[in-house]
């Protein structure tokens, strides 16, 4: 590699005594009697010498010139007499209005220059040009003052005119300008040049040059004065008052003839009726023409000396500073379509490309009813102006705006103080600029109020070019009033909020009932709060998603625009809704878990023994009799079927959150969430891509979620549950051959029952017995599988009494004094007696009581009220008798994940819109959102598993 290296060298290290050699791209010595050339890349003579030959770089050949012409001709070739005296250069000087003469009319060299007076008297009128080499005629100011070329005292001269000291010109101006970000005020040597004679010439010979230059001036002075200053648009402001004889153009009030049109006046509350008080002669469509669809923006445009350039279409990326495509930069005028557009640029690209401004009045085209095309002058917001305390161009109040017309992109010419020709010492550059389109209120058609540009600058100070950049960005945003729709939201939820109180209020007294107590206490309040959270959460969850494919819909499918997004900084209320729904859900998701974890479970077994066994008598060395034992197997296997079951839903989350991540990405559903006018599902790679609205990007994801869970839910109740498996079924019919029933509290006084009580007495038996059994059941040769003769009611939802519950805890207390059943090892045979003693106990205490033995403690089977369903309440207090609910379905299952598939989806649906609101990406929110499924469900499995076994007294080695 380093036989390949060399060593940077550039023109300006080289010296005056060495040369640029472009060929080996390094510096090389110069001859005798030669110096660098102004280029850098070759050598010159040095004064005094004229040159003999030369064939670029270093091939010079000079020679020194005789003592009596020791001048050089300006082409450097030969030596003559100079009468006048040399410049620097060694080269022939003339004084002012005389031209230099080296060369007779045939082209002989003069042996001595001549410096010739150009004629500035009556029928010449001339004067010598910039360069010296020629009469011209002198400038027409001149001639009207003096009758000559000569603008001698007590005549002013100023700017390269000539003006009367007996004229009336304006005040005396203020060459400085204003950079306020930097508290830089610094004299402009354009200003100083050009201030005076423009204001002069627009005053005096209503110039129409002069006068867009001294309006330029005024605009790279920000637009801003005052009643004390005479800067530029203080003269600016001095001669629009002065001259209200002349009239105004086109009917504008604010359009001075001859004057560039600059302000809109300043009457406060102008803006608002500028921008609001007419809307603009023209509809928009999402789909139709290009005259249609898109917004035919045209600027007049003028150099820095007031000179008419062209009209301009925007089309072309005028105003993007930020290089692209050009269909991506056309793209910020196809109507509905938000673009943003943002980059870095350095500042010496900034210099090289905009050496001089360029100033822009900008209207909107449009065809009238005759087929003329006119012109919609589009008004400009300067965040940088200062007029005075009653109009500030900051924030949302139209009243305090002052409103201007012409404006430019880049300003490096005002900031140079000295040499026109050097780097500016400021420059500034407008660094945002934003054109606002908003609907008019109720539209059906797509009109629009008159659009709107909104531009802040940004003041550099040059100090390195090449490592200095600034920021800049380029936006187009179409909004409406959003005020009625949020009024509609904020009445949505307090109605909706308002149900959700009264909702949570008949959950709470509908818990109390369940829990057996009617005292109002601090938990009650809690329980209370967290029925509230739930509710309030879906009432959240119902607005977003409501707003979400409101917005989706109707903005998506519209043809003549009726609705249009709202803004980012408009989305905050609605992200901040979604924020409470993930909230309050998430709080209800844990109570949830937690009532889910701590629930009372018995297994109570129907099986009696069959027969009896010889069986030694531990310590006393003799041999009795004994009822057979009855296997715990059938126990442990409905329990193992139990802990399967507790996370089993009624969707499969995964192909869930895989059939959400394929429409979305694979399909291109994503695409309908981007800020334009399209619904089409694909993107051309070519075209350009707008902004994600985060309103679009939750109704998308959620409006997919609900229709995929919703045909998930469909097909496995449908089909799967009904041809292929049905897992809650299936427990039960399970628990019926197990001879096993199931006693759930899910509260102290409320819970379910499965009733599992084998119709055919037992179900400790062989495969043959077994089969026979079945065969019975299906050929109708048997009871059937009901609590209540001849019916087949087997799940309950129960309401037992005061009594039942205490006799149930003084039981369950000696079953879970030694808790661990993990311990039965290490444990002492006394206690675990005691255990299996306490289990035996509460077996015989429950299948007696479902048996009815105990009439202090009995219960009665009905029906639930429709209105008891639809609260999810009991209206009547079991007092003396429990009160066992006739349940058509398998409601049980509101104390696994099966039942409670609602809250589980809407926490789904808002973990994974969150995630994706603040990452914009939807793979990372399905990922996550699949990872705490995943999580979540081993907590559930784990303790939910601890919770049986220390529950049923069922080893937790033979959970698996």
């Amino acid at each position: 590699a380093r036989g390949f290296s060399l060593p940077l060298q550039r023109p300006a290290d080289c010296g005056d005594a060495r040369y640029f050699d472009i060929s080996r791209l390094a510096c090389g010595p110069c001859g005798a009697h030669q110096r660098q050339s102004a280029g850098g890349s070759s050598c010159v003579c040095q004064p005094g010498y004229r040159m003999v030959s030369s064939n670029g770089g270093f091939s010079v050949i000079c020679e020194k010139c005789p003592e009596n012409m020791s001048g050089v001709t300006q082409d450097g070739w030969n030596c003559i007499t100079c009468p006048k005296g040399l410049t620097s250069e060694g080269k022939c000087k003339c004084p002012n209005n005389e031209i230099l003469v080296e060369r007779s009319i045939d082209g002989i060299l003069l042996n001595e220059a001549l410096c010739i007076h150009c004629n500035g008297s009556q029928q010449s009128f001339s004067a010598s040009d910039a360069s010296g080499s020629r009469c011209v005629r002198c400038e027409q100011t001149f001639i009207n003052v003096s009758k000559s070329c000569d603008c001698s005292s007590p005549n002013i001269l100023t700017g390269g005119l000539c003006f009367s000291v007996s004229d009336s010109l304006p005040p005396k101006g203020v060459a400085t300008v204003r950079f306020g970000q930097l508290g830089i005020t610094l004299t402009s040597a354009w200003f100083l040049k050009n201030l005076q004679s423009s204001a002069s010439a627009c005053w005096l010979y209503s110039n129409l040059t002069a006068c867009q230059a001294l309006g330029n001036m005024c605009v790279m002075n920000m637009n801003s004065l005052s009643s004390s200053s005479t800067d530029a648009c203080g003269l600016f402001q001095y001669i629009y008052v002065n001259t209200a004889r002349l009239g105004i153009v086109h009917s504008i009030a604010f359009w001075r003839h001859n004057l560039p049109w600059l302000y809109y006046g300043d009457q406060p509350g102008l803006a608002s009726q500028v921008l609001e008080a007419n809307h603009f002669p023209a509809i928009f469509s999402f789909k139709g023409t290009d005259k249609d669809i898109k917004l035919q923006f045209i600027a007049a445009s003028f150099d820095a000396a007031g000179n008419f350039l062209k009209w301009q279409n925007l089309e072309g990326g005028i105003l993007q500073l930020c290089p692209d495509t050009q269909t991506k930069l056309n793209a910020a005028y196809t109507f509905g379509t938000t673009y943003q557009q943002s980059c870095k640029i350095s500042v010496s690209r900034i210099l090289l490309d905009f050496a001089y401004p360029i100033f822009y009045d900008l209207f909107l085209e449009y065809n009238g009813d005759n087929g003329q095309k006119y012109l919609w002058a589009v008004p400009v917001l300067n965040l940088n102006l200062q007029y005075s305390e009653m109009f500030v161009n900051q924030g949302s109040n139209m009243n305090n705006w002052l409103l201007t017309r012409r404006f430019f992109l880049v300003d490096a010419l005002s900031g140079k103080e000295n040499d026109l020709g050097k780097l500016p010492r400021v420059i500034r550059i407008a660094s945002k600029i934003t054109i606002s389109i908003r609907l008019v209120s109720h539209t059906q058609r797509g009109m629009i109020y008159p659009p709107l540009i909104t531009i802040a600058y940004t003041d550099v100070l040059v100090q390195n070019p090449e490592t200095q950049s600034v920021m800049v960005s380029f936006s187009v945003n179409y909004e409406m009033n959003q005020s009625e729709a949020q009024i509609q939201t904020d009445i949505t939820l307090g109605v909706l909020g308002g149900l959700a109180v009264l909702w949570s209020l008949l959950k709470t007294a509908g818990w109390k009932r369940r829990t057996g107590s009617s005292i109002i206490d601090l938990q009650t309040v809690l329980k209370f709060l967290l029925f509230y959270a739930g509710d309030l959460a879906n009432v959240f969850f119902i607005i977003t998603v409501g707003t979400g494919i409101y917005w989706l819909v109707f903005f998506k499918a519209q043809q003549f625009v009726s609705v249009l997004l709202p803004l980012p900084s408009q989305e905050e209320d609605f992200v901040t809704y979604i924020a409470c729904a993930f909230s309050l859900k998430a709080l209800q998701f844990l109570q949830l878990l937690v009532s889910q974890l701590t629930i009372d479970i018995f297994f109570i077994d129907w099986e009696r023994p069959k027969g009896k066994v010889l069986k030694a008598v531990e310590g006393e060395g003799v041999i009795k009799s004994a009822a057979a034992p009855v296997s715990i197997w059938r126990t442990y296997f409905i329990a193992n079927e139990w802990n399967e079951i507790q996370t089993v839903r009624k969707i499969n989350p995964l192909f869930q959150v895989l059939a959400v991540l394929f429409f979305l990405e694979v399909v291109g559903f994503s695409n309908l969430a981007l800020m334009d006018s399209s619904s089409s599902l694909t993107r051309s790679s070519e075209s350009y891509i707008a902004p994600w609205s985060r309103i679009l990007r939750f109704g998308v994801s959620a409006a997919l979620w609900l229709a995929i869970a919703f045909l998930q839910i469909i097909f496995f109740s449908v089909f799967y549950e009904r041809f292929v498996e049905d897992k809650i079924s299936q427990f039960v019919d399970l628990c019926c051959m197990s001879n096993i029933s199931v006693f759930l509290l899910s509260h102290s006084c409320f819970g379910y029952y499965i009733h599992g009580r084998s119709v055919h007495g037992h179900a400790d038996t062989n495969m043959e017995e077994m089969n026979m059994n079945l065969k019975r059941e299906a050929e109708n040769l048997c009871s059937q599988r009901g609590l209540l003769p001849n019916t087949d009611g087997q799940t309950f939802q129960i309401s037992i009494s005061r009594k039942m519950r205490l006799h149930y805890d003084r039981i369950h207390e000696s079953l879970t004094r030694k808790r661990g059943p993990a311990r039965l090892v290490d444990s002492s045979a006394n206690t675990f007696k005691q255990s299996t003693r306490a289990y035996n106990t509460m077996n015989k205490f429950l299948s007696s009581f479902i048996d009815h033995v105990h009439k202090e403690m009995d219960y009665i089977v009905k029906d639930k009220l429709l209105l008891e369903r639809i609260l999810g309440m009991e209206f009547m207090e079991p007092i003396e008798k429990s009160i066992f609910y006739n349940d058509e379905g398998h409601s049980f299952s509101d104390v696994l994940y099966y039942g409670n598939e609602t809250t589980l989806l809407i926490f789904d649906i808002l973990f994974f819109s969150i995630v994706d609101l603040a990452s914009q990406s939807f793979v990372l929110a399905a990922i996550l959102t699949y990872l705490q499924q995943e999580i979540f469900r081993f907590i559930r499995n784990t303790l939910g598993q601890k919770n049986l076994a220390s529950k049923t007294l069922v080893d937790e080695r033979f959970l698996i």
